[in-house]
């Protein structure tokens, strides 16, 4: 009797449908035999990852910032300004010098902003004292103002810009002439506080104001 040879290849793809039916069993003898073990119980549940987003291990640092041992540590103290003794002592002299010129200047805003006095109004004996002795002796060219001689102080027009008005000396001689009460002022800061006269001037007058 003869036997019948198959070809290997074909021997092969006979045997494939065998396989297949035999792996439930082999799958349910192994998960069996893992249950008992407690296989899956020690390896625990796999974490799930979607495909688009790729799980990443949990982390407190900020993206696209290094974390730099000790960073708190190195970060420079802002102090504030009044932390600074050179800043403490000028805030002080600034709010003296402002204590110090206030009421004459509150004195002459009045004469020259209000209906105290009318446009060619000579001042009065106590308001003229004070502008004398307040403002006008501190003038870098007070003689040159005076001339021959006071007579009195009025408030009028300024010669050249007709919508405001100044202070003016009035001569014995009948003359009169204008003078600037800030220029007064700043000459008189200067005398007085040379140390921090140039700052004050610099953040509390108008620039150019003469």
């Amino acid at each position: 009797m003869r036997t019948l040879s198959l070809p290997h290849s074909l021997l092969s793809f006979m045997a494939a449908p065998l396989l297949l039916r035999g792996i439930p069993l082999l799958y349910t003898r192994f998960q069996q035999r893992s249950s008992a073990s407690g296989f899956f119980a020690a390896v625990g549940r796999p974490s799930y990852c979607a495909a688009a987003e790729p799980c990443q291990p949990h982390s407190n640092e900020i993206p696209g910032i290094e974390r730099t041992a000790d960073w708190s540590a190195k970060e420079p103290l802002r102090h504030s300004r009044l932390d600074d003794p050179g800043y403490r002592r000028w805030k002080d002299r600034e709010a003296e010098i402002l204590r110090d010129i206030e009421p004459i200047t509150f004195l002459t805003k009045e004469i020259l902003h209000s209906n105290k006095y009318k446009d060619g109004e000579r001042l009065t004996d106590e308001d003229e004292k004070a502008v004398v002795e307040k403002l006008l002796a501190y003038h870098p060219h007070s003689e040159d103002k005076i001339g021959c001689g006071l007579d009195s102080i009025m408030v009028d027009r300024h010669p050249q810009f007709r919508h405001s008005r100044c202070l003016f000396v009035v001569r014995t001689d009948g003359g009169w002439i204008d003078f600037s009460y800030q220029k007064c002022l700043r000459e008189y800061i200067r005398n007085k506080y040379p140390s921090h006269a140039e700052r004050f001037i610099r953040e509390h007058f108008k620039r150019g104001s003469g």
